[in-house]
């Protein structure tokens, strides 16, 4: 499931991770540690909400 950042719009996808942070492709959202933030806009993860897929 992919993970939208509700203050700067970006989606975290695991099927692709976040390279620059370190996270590797495969990697759920519930997976990443509690101290990532949002790549785009340093959010932290409680600002991401599930990506209502077919909307």
């Amino acid at each position: 499931m992919r993970y939208v950042c509700i203050v700067c719009g970006y989606i975290y996808d695991p099927a692709h991770g976040d390279p620059v942070a370190g996270i590797p492709p495969g990697t759920a959202f519930e997976d990443l540690p509690d101290s990532w933030v949002c790549p785009e806009c340093a959010a932290s993860k409680e600002m991401f909400e599930p990506v209502k897929e077919g909307e």
